[in-house]
């Protein structure tokens, strides 16, 4: 990613929230810090986004990248673009989020986790995959996110990210930790693509690259 900042200082990033980005968001404000790469000109969006919390609400995925990046890193909020799980009509909120998207020229490279039932973002299995953003049901299994777990609202839906804007980016980071992620990373690894595990459109991904700790790779047979 410093790699990529460096030769594109201007680079929009997609990012996710979650356990699994942060050990990343930490190195790269350290660096920040230290002066080895600068978030001068980033431009930041998010994945995805639970409806009925705004950005304010601490079990937001907006309130996640303020605290654990955007405010240590000192990104100018000007450079932000987060979906606002509050607005007054979500199907609005998802065609600017669109256009915000296309005037900074699309994703340069988005940063992934892997979901349990295979989900990328809010994109759930299901019969079909959306292309745009869009507003998603959530599954049960996102539903028991972590991050819901004290929450006094039980979002049902999500804004997200489709599909078609994750595949068009030209490099995608898939970061994967954790031993309750082993029986989905190795899901994962069998080349089958299918709308009932999101994650296999990845496979048709000419620059995609997959980091995995040691828990989540335990015992697997991972095939480059």
């Amino acid at each position: 990613m410093c790699d990529r900042l460096r030769d594109k200082p201007q680079s929009v990033l997609a990012l996710p929230t979650g356990a699994t980005p942060l050990g990343l968001y930490s190195e790269l404000t350290a660096r920040s810090r230290a002066g080895a790469v600068s978030f001068e000109a980033v431009r930041i969006f998010n994945l995805d986004e639970y409806c009925g919390l705004p950005q304010s609400d601490p079990h937001s995925y907006a309130a996640f990248l303020h605290q654990h990046l955007i405010a240590p890193a000192e990104i100018a909020v000007s450079q932000v673009h987060l979906l606002r799980g509050d607005a007054a009509d979500m199907e609005a909120e998802c065609r600017a989020y669109d256009a915000a998207l296309a005037d900074c020229g699309g994703i340069d490279l988005c940063v992934l986790g892997l979901g349990m039932n295979g989900h990328i973002g809010m994109n759930e299995p299901g019969a079909t995959l959306q292309v745009g953003p869009h507003v998603a049901r959530l599954s049960e299994v996102s539903l028991r996110h972590p991050m819901l777990a004290n929450s006094p609202t039980r979002p049902i839906y999500g804004l997200t990210l489709g599909m078609g804007d994750i595949m068009s980016s030209p490099e995608i980071l898939l970061l994967v930790s954790g031993a309750n992620k082993r029986k989905p990373l190795q899901q994962l690894m069998q080349p089958a693509i299918t709308t009932q595990f999101p994650a296999s459109f990845l496979w048709l991904h000419s620059n995609c690259h997959l980091l995995c700790d040691r828990d989540a790779a335990h015992g697997l047979k991972l095939t480059p």
